[in-house]
């Protein structure tokens, strides 16, 4: 099995390098890669050479979701062992690109493809104390290794489904792996339950530590004037990380709606053309938030975020979000919105992502198929003041009455790695 497990990761890997001439996303994740064993032997030679060198934590995740989870623990970790060198890597562009400048780590890097080869150089390069891992990373060849080191090896806001390999008739192998781990954290009782289903006894409920980071960010909010000018004595409708369908359906909800509403929109691209499009869509009424200081934004109703990292910050200053995706392959962030205390609403492929259906459950988020979907329920909203007051409630009290998963992480976490950093 681990000859097939390792044929298979260096085919993904050489699918990738023919796709670099054709993706740009796929050249980031070859190219970052490019040096990266020499960028590491720079790092850690003279890391490890002085006397008394830090223990190393090693944080992975997959792209930028996985990192919002990560986020957290990683800071947590910083608070309750300040000395130590922490090294995050990442498997995708989309977490490396934005966010390879992270005050609470030491270095940020791409993580070489799971070879046998890759795997062996890196562990015996980083030398890492323990390693945490971030949801779905599980790379055998990697764990081979740190299995072999004796390095404490944990899994954080992990989440298992039947159809996954772990659960198959050919998944004896994957397991074994799962039951080396020191701990796995799992988000629901129903991931411990599979767990449990195949003989995998080390694992704790210890939820989602998303809910930790949406209220923590919350907490910190940084000031938008702008943004507070243009949403004063509005409604405002936040559409976050939009796709072309999820616009159209936006669009519908404008024009029935003409100057009663305020949007702000966040397109998940926000190319020239995509942002632009957007701007044809919506004539003289729409601005680009670049080009909006210094107008007159009483006579605009619709501002388009062309900007990256603000979204998060965004939802506060909504009477209504609208999570875009859901007309593709599913959902992009409800919990921001939600974090909020705001109606969150999204489109009809919405199952695959838990938090949605809960509020789907409890009425705190609504799906829709058609603009008139959409353009029905939001407008009840916003004409009915106490019924969308209940929603917001519901919505806050949801991801309230949520958190605290980062505290119990730590709680397993912290003392394992006194006990790694005596045993170096």
């Amino acid at each position: 099995m681990r000859f097939l497990y390792s044929t298979g990761v260096v085919f993904y890997y050489f699918i990738l390098r023919i796709a670099a001439l054709f993706s740009i996303k796929a050249r980031d994740w070859h190219y970052g890669r490019k040096d990266l064993f020499v960028k590491l032997e720079e790092v850690f030679a003279a890391h490890h050479s002085g006397k008394h060198p830090a223990p190393v934590a090693w944080f992975h995740c997959a792209s930028l979701g996985e990192f919002e989870q990560g986020k957290p623990v990683i800071e947590a970790y910083r608070q309750e062992f300040p000395g130590h060198l922490i090294l995050l890597t990442f498997f995708s562009p989309s977490g490396y690109n934005h966010r390879s400048q992270y005050n609470f780590v030491d270095h940020v890097f791409y993580l070489p493809i799971d070879s046998m080869y890759n795997a062996r150089k890196f562990v015996g390069i980083v030398k890492p104390t323990v390693a945490i891992f971030v949801k779905y990373e599980f790379w055998f060849n990697y764990l081979d290794q740190l299995f072999k080191h004796q390095v404490p090896v944990f899994t954080i806001s992990a989440i298992f489904r039947p159809d996954q390999h772990f659960f198959r008739w050919y998944g004896g192998w994957f397991r074994t792996h799962l039951r080396k781990i020191q701990m796995i954290f799992v988000q629901d009782e129903e991931s411990a339950e599979l767990l449990n289903l195949v003989d995998v006894r080390n694992v704790t409920v210890s939820g989602d530590t998303r809910f930790d980071r949406v209220v923590t960010s919350r907490a910190f909010q940084q000031p938008f004037p702008l943004i507070e000018r243009f949403a004063a004595g509005k409604h405002v409708l936040v559409a976050g990380s939009t796709w072309p369908q999820d616009e159209d359906l936006i669009l519908d909800f404008y024009r029935t709606t003409a100057g009663k509403v305020n949007l702000i929109i966040a397109p998940h691209e926000i190319s020239d053309a995509r942002v632009e499009g957007l701007l044809v869509k919506y004539g003289n009424n729409a601005i680009r938030y670049s080009q909006a200081p210094g107008t007159d934004l009483t006579k605009k109703e619709v501002l388009i975020i062309d900007s990256i990292g603000m979204l998060s910050q965004l939802y506060r200053y909504a009477s209504i979000a609208y999570i875009g995706g859901g007309f593709g392959v599913g959902i992009h962030n409800t919990l921001e919105a939600a974090a909020s205390g705001i109606p969150v609403f999204f489109g009809p492929n919405y199952q695959r992502f838990r938090e949605a259906r809960e509020m789907v459950a409890i009425e705190a988020a609504f799906p829709v198929n058609t603009p008139a979907d959409f353009t029905n329920k939001a407008s009840e909203l916003l004409m009915k003041q106490e019924l969308h007051d209940a929603i917001s409630a519901k919505a806050a009290e949801y991801v309230s009455q949520r958190t605290g998963a980062t505290q119990r992480v730590m709680e397993i976490l912290a003392p394992a790695i006194r006990a790694a950093e005596k045993n170096q």
